[in-house]
């Protein structure tokens, strides 16, 4: 087998550059094989897949890859940005075979517990409080005051989260995410809210996830019930908002929605369906590291070695075209929520979450538009996600002189019944 070219550099995948135009790099890199040399920080350096076949391959083959990182991060530097996302921690996703297994069924059987008319029911009425913080003045930031806002009371409400402690799990969570200075003190607060929060679980159980956990025939440890929810909410925190603003924005700006939240013949569904193809809420993660040397399409990878798969790059390489009406036809499932044994397990509640979010928007300020081009919107930069830093838009002013419903779930008690 002819081998591919390799770029002449490390392509950055951070900063303003990889931030302001993701797909000028992918394709870039897609142009030398389907593995190519990147750079994630400054000195860090990864194989990225960009190949769908290639990355489904990955993502399913157990016998060549690990998902443990200890090999690997040995050789970089403990203070590392990079470190709080793909450092090992006792999580199902730094896990492999029978320890995987035991941490995913605690997962898997955890979440079950919540009951989609429950939870919709309860975003409903999250989103129309948030929402009437800022309808009557005719303008807002749908990242600031909403999308960031809305996943955050999930997990304040489901985990039994003191709501005080909320910021601290946004800073830590977005910190971690940004890989940059600072990402270990912000994954660092994040541990120490929910560390507190399972020392108080096992002493005093509740009727909440955190409770569930601990009291899971998998019996965690308290450091491994910890791990697993910071797993859940920095898995599940930031995409979700990432999800609701980049599903909005395509709302906005694609003709077929008529350039509001109104009006355009496309649905919400249809709107997240494209952004999960065109710019999936985690753009580069899925680590996988090599057992032994080894060749893998055509590209020599060496034992330990730090291999990433582009969810944001495979799937515009093999997502299938859109017709004048929006629908897709014929074309391999996106990968999005990752595939085989360390597929996304709350994909259904995500799902549930951003579709009900971008509902009460349409149905509330449904004449919304941006209020800026464009062009001048950000990105918050990072390697691992596809993140608007704001989205600014105008409205008709709503009348909110109603008086708004009593905040539920104050006490750390869910504000509704969890299934059982």
């Amino acid at each position: 087998m002819t081998p591919h070219p390799q770029p002449p550099q490390h392509l950055a995948l951070y900063g303003p550059d990889f931030a302001a135009d993701p797909h000028g790099h992918y394709r870039s890199l897609r142009a030398h094989g389907p593995l190519a040399p990147v750079r994630i920080a400054p000195g860090i350096e990864a194989m990225l897949v960009t190949d769908y076949q290639a990355a489904v391959d990955l993502l399913r083959d157990t016998h060549t890859f690990s998902k443990d990182p200890r090999t690997w991060q040995a050789t970089v530097p403990a203070d590392s940005p990079v470190l709080p996302v793909l450092g090992h921690r006792p999580t199902a996703l730094f896990s492999d075979g029978p320890e995987h297994a035991r941490y995913r069924e605690a997962i898997n059987d955890t979440l079950a517990l919540i009951e989609p008319h429950v939870l919709r029911a309860e975003v409903a009425r999250v989103a129309q409080r948030l929402i009437g913080e800022f309808a009557a003045t005719g303008s807002g930031d749908l990242i600031s005051q909403y999308a960031r806002l809305l996943p955050l009371h999930v997990f304040v409400t489901w985990f039994g989260v003191d709501p005080a402690d909320g910021k601290r799990i946004v800073d830590g969570v977005g910190g971690m995410m940004n890989s940059a200075q600072g990402a270990a003190a912000a994954y660092a607060g994040l541990v120490d809210v929910v560390t507190r929060l399972v020392a108080d679980r096992r002493a005093r159980p509740r009727r909440d996830l955190t409770s569930y956990f601990l009291a899971h025939p998998a019996r965690l440890d308290n450091d491994e019930t910890v791990r697993q929810i910071t797993l859940l909410m920095s898995a599940g925190h930031d995409p979700a908002t990432n999800l609701i603003g980049n599903a909005t924005l395509h709302m906005l700006t694609d003709e077929r929605y008529a350039g509001s939240l109104h009006g355009g013949a496309m649905t919400a569904h249809e709107a997240i369906n494209e952004v999960l193809w065109q710019d999936p809420p985690i753009a580069n993660l899925a680590a996988h590291y090599p057992r032994h040397d080894t060749e893998f399409h055509g590209v020599r990878l060496r034992a330990g070695q730090l291999v990433l798969v582009s969810f944001g790059a495979a799937n515009t390489q093999s997502g299938p075209a859109t017709s004048s009406t929006g629908v897709r036809s014929g074309g391999s499932a996106h990968l999005a929520w990752s595939a085989g044994p360390h597929r996304c397990p709350a994909k259904q509640p995500a799902l549930l979450i951003a579709m009900t979010a971008i509902e009460q928007l349409t149905s509330q300020l449904c004449d919304a538009e941006l209020a800026v081009p464009v062009s001048e919107l950000l990105w918050r930069p990072g390697p691992f996600h596809r993140a608007l830093v704001h989205l600014p838009v105008r409205f008709t002013p709503l009348d909110t002189t109603a008086a708004a419903a009593p905040e539920r779930g104050r006490t750390g008690e869910p504000a509704a019944s969890i299934g059982s």
